[in-house]
């Protein structure tokens, strides 16, 4: 690899013309870290996805595809520059360390991850559900959960 496929240490690729970094777990954080100080200051988006019917998609060398991704958004605005961010996440484990310290904007977006796809942050200050009731069982957006399962009531409709 040269030092033009990597970025601090993290393998590159690129998507329709945008820099793709690709952090271990383990080093997803200091990665970020490092993107805020290189100018990196605004997160538009942190969301995830279950590649579970999908599980062939391109990926760097040395970076061993997972059920799950954890996929950042991140925008420096002196430069103008985007990047993306895409960590891989086990489904035997799925957790990933909260980004919320560096970008507190992240809050909502890993509650949602959290609810929707039940990928757990460490270091959340509240990891808890953010569109279903705190009752729910499962999360919604993982691709084996039940198509049909959320009953829909339409107001006014007889029952």
């Amino acid at each position: 690899m040269t030092e033009s496929e990597s970025s601090h240490g993290s393998p590159v690729s690129w998507s329709r013309g945008q820099k793709v970094v690709h952090p271990s777990r383990q080093t997803y954080v200091a990665l970020l870290k490092k993107l805020l100080d290189d100018g990196f200051t605004m997160c538009t988006d942190l969301t995830a996805v279950d590649y579970l019917t999908h599980p062939g998609r391109e990926l760097p060398a040395g970076i061993e595809a997972e059920r799950f991704e954890v996929v950042v958004n991140l925008i420096s605005i002196a430069s103008k520059d985007r990047l993306r961010v895409r960590v891989q996440v086990p489904e035997s484990d799925p957790t990933i360390a909260s980004a919320f310290d560096l970008w507190p904007g992240t809050e909502a977006m890993e509650r949602e991850v959290f609810d929707l796809f039940g990928i757990r942050f460490d270091g959340h200050p509240d990891l808890t559900r953010i569109l279903m009731p705190e009752d729910w069982e499962g999360h919604p957006l993982r691709k084996d959960y039940a198509v049909g399962r959320i009953p829909v009531q339409f107001k006014g409709a007889n029952s």
